[in-house]
């Protein structure tokens, strides 16, 4: 069977929200299981372009090693995720993943909020109003009974054109937060999606039961949340303890002031396996830092190249 190339218009028709959300919490299960293994992000420097690479492989029943690369510059950000039969090594798939990559970080805080708030959750603040928080309130509202989504957004053209689009989307009630400590104060989850290099919020207005997605701090340059939110958060679930200690800006300076150890970090895969307990108490506040990992990638990309050969897309690649 040949490879494929996908592009991001063919990723766009088969990829769905309900199946990144299977893909990624099958992805923890696997490495909760022994079944998978990742390797943190890597980041080569040169000339005017970053380039990133995470990769790792699923080793159950899909059998596939691969690895995600993208660039960023001035220019923008490209993303590739290339696929490999892990018995073999045979090519399987080079698949552009922009909207992949949203679409699992959405994936990862819906699988995390599915695990960690409460069940009851009604209202959510969303902290960012880009590409990725897109993908941050379609996994939510499929996967809580959330009825009210307010946004924080510097740019307030902005963030209404993204209120009436998202509403329209996911047929839930998302609006411009109006007064931001008050919005959070009566939150039962609190999501940032953005690139802030300090934190949005004051960790003392939590209210007791919220639970916390912070998706946009993957480098020590970016910080969404403060100490007292971590402080405060009596269970810390990462994507893996390797991740999060690398990267986590959020986490490394409490980590590095000895005011939380690496012993405290629950990876979610942990969770969803039964193998850790997640929120034990209503009145419990819970944090979930997500960074990404490889194999949300690969468990979402197998699916993708799966409806994507059902539905006679791509090119065939020459090797």
């Amino acid at each position: 069977m040949a490879a494929l190339y996908l592009s991001e218009t063919e990723v766009a028709q088969v990829v769905d929200m309900p199946l990144a959300l299977a893909a990624v919490e099958s992805a923890h299960r696997a490495l909760a299981a022994g079944e998978a293994v990742d390797y943190p992000r890597q980041r080569v420097r040169a000339g005017a372009v970053i380039q990133h690479l995470l990769q790792g492989g699923l080793l159950d029943a899909r059998r596939v090693t691969g690895y995600k690369t993208y660039t960023s510059s001035r220019a923008g950000v490209r993303f590739w995720l290339h696929l490999f039969d892990a018995d073999n090594g045979d090519p399987l798939a080079v698949i552009e993943a922009d909207r992949l990559g949203m679409m699992r970080t959405g994936a990862a805080g819906g699988v995390a909020a599915r695990w960690l708030a409460r069940p009851n959750a009604r209202r959510a603040v969303i902290f960012g109003a880009g590409w990725q928080a897109r993908g941050q309130i379609e996994a939510l509202a499929l996967s809580l009974p959330i009825e009210q989504f307010s946004v924080v957004a510097r740019d307030a053209a902005k963030c209404d054109a993204f209120c009436a689009e998202m509403t329209a989307q996911v047929g839930r009630s998302v609006t411009p937060a109006k007064d931001v400590e008050a919005e959070v104060r009566a939150a039962d989850v609190v999501v940032t999606i953005t690139t802030s290099p300090k934190p949005l919020f004051d960790g003392a207005w939590l209210p007791a039961g919220c639970h916390i997605n912070a998706a946009g701090s993957n480098a020590l340059i970016r910080r969404e949340i403060d100490e007292t939110t971590v402080g405060r958060a009596g269970l810390i679930v990462v994507d893996t303890r390797a991740t999060a200690l690398r990267e986590a800006g959020d986490l490394l300076p409490a980590l590095e002031k000895g005011r939380l150890t690496e012993g405290r970090l629950v990876e979610l895969g942990e969770i969803v396996a039964g193998h850790r307990a997640g929120r034990t108490d209503p009145a419990m506040i819970t944090l979930f830092e997500s960074q990404g990992l490889a194999v949300q990638d690969l468990a979402l990309g197998v699916e993708v190249l799966a409806r994507a050969r059902s539905a006679k897309l791509g090119t065939a690649l020459p090797y």
